[in-house]
């Protein structure tokens, strides 16, 4: 499969049992199911580092507090309030460095990017998302970091959310993807700066993390 093919499946197609790639534009896809397997670990590392670093709401630089929770693992995690956005080596509640990113965060960002197209990613940081019924991420661009050439992972555990992918202006019509537990999306290339985002999430219940869904973006910094 190229990983650049730009054929896009149909909203309804995409709720599949069976692992596969799914193309969206040049340079991005997303792997179903992907993570299925080791999602019940990736689960109990989000436990980990939560227990170190607790989940908060953080506020945008223009006074809004955020509606999806957060947190961080790794060398370096991503933060924002009023005086901008940015990565910090430290937690900004506590001054303490960031938990170490779980091994299986890090093998599974390794291995999605490579499927994807993307050889030798080695993340240095993963954003940890909380979302609870109505929670929502609204479309953005991911352009902290130093390095456009290193793509992004993002991995989706619990229940299922409309991702919104979309140009590289923010007033282009967006993709809708239905993502669900252990899909992974990998965007890199032509596709790294693309806007992107989560519609609100529906209340449900999954049973590894009840009422929430959690999503690992791992990226390169520096």
């Amino acid at each position: 499969m190229n990983p650049y093919d730009s054929r896009t499946g149909d909203l309804f197609d995409q709720a599949v049992t069976q692992r596969q790639i799914q193309p969206l534009v040049a340079g991005a896809v997303v792997l179903r199911q992907f993570a299925t397997d080791q999602a019940a670990e990736l689960v109990s590392g989000i436990d980990r580092v939560q227990s170190q670093a607790p989940f908060r709401q953080m506020e945008t630089p223009g006074g809004f507090t955020m509606s999806a929770a957060m947190t961080n693992c790794g060398p370096l995690g991503w933060v924002s309030d009023r005086t901008g956005y940015r990565y910090q080596p430290t937690d900004p509640q506590s001054g303490q460095p960031w938990p170490p990113m779980p091994e299986p965060f890090r093998q599974l960002a390794n291995a999605a990017a490579s499927t994807a197209g993307f050889d030798g990613f080695e993340p240095d940081a993963c954003l940890i998302n909380r979302y609870l019924p109505g929670a929502k991420m609204s479309l953005h661009q991911d352009r902290n970091e130093r390095d456009f050439d290193q793509p992004i992972v993002s991995v989706s555990l619990g229940l299922p959310v409309l991702f919104q992918f979309g140009g590289l202006r923010r007033n282009d019509r967006p993709q809708r993807i239905l993502l669900e537990h252990g899909d992974v999306v990998v965007w890199g290339g032509p596709a790294r700066l693309r806007y992107h985002g989560v519609l609100a999430l529906k209340p449900g219940h999954h049973p590894l993390t009840g009422g929430c869904r959690y999503n690992l973006t791992l990226r390169r910094a520096v």
